[in-house]
């Protein structure tokens, strides 16, 4: 995926039904498409989408990101790529977006939670600093499964020099 395929920006309402079937995809227990839309009515949250690129013609949604802003925490609640997608940056770009969000409301921490199994998030997470810092016991309901809690500090430098890893998309 080149700067050129990509665009991200925040969601519209009419991109809420491609961000829906795209979370069917992704996890075992999806959000419904009345979730999303009332997710998006929250003052605390925010929701990105990952476009590709193009003029002329309407833009598909190949990811998306929703966090929370609370006080000084950021605070993701959802990320997901198409599966044909995937490892080719988009998360990255979505995250690298996110936390310069954050940082022009002075966001000082990120938190997380990730099931305890999902190796490659785990992995995705550490290329950004997070680390696990508490466990939540049987907090999946499919599956009983442990979320791991993930922190990680948000230096100001890494926010505004944008040296977040973000697999070579430029994010403006």
């Amino acid at each position: 995926m080149t700067e050129e395929g990509l665009n991200i920006g925040k969601c519209h309402p009419e991109e809420i039904r491609q961000i829906a079937l795209l979370e069917r995809e992704a996890f075992t227990c999806p959000w419904t498409e009345e979730m999303f839309r009332q997710e998006a009515l929250s003052p605390l949250s925010h929701m990105l989408v990952a476009k590709s690129g193009g003029r002329g013609i309407e833009q598909a949604v190949l990811g998306y990101l929703i966090f929370w802003l609370v006080g000084d925490e950021f605070h993701l609640h959802k990320i997901a790529v198409k599966r044909d997608l995937r490892r080719r940056g988009i998360a990255s770009a979505l995250l690298a977006k996110a936390f310069t969000y954050a940082s022009q409301y002075h966001c000082r921490r990120a938190t997380l939670e990730v099931r305890r199994s999902n190796v490659p998030a785990l992995l995705f997470y550490d290329r950004f600093g997070f680390a696990v810092e508490g466990i939540r016991h049987g907090y999946y309901d499919d599956t009983g499964e442990d979320a791991l809690i993930l922190w990680a500090d948000l230096p100001d430098s890494i926010l505004r020099d944008q040296t977040c890893p973000h697999g070579g998309i430029q994010v403006a």
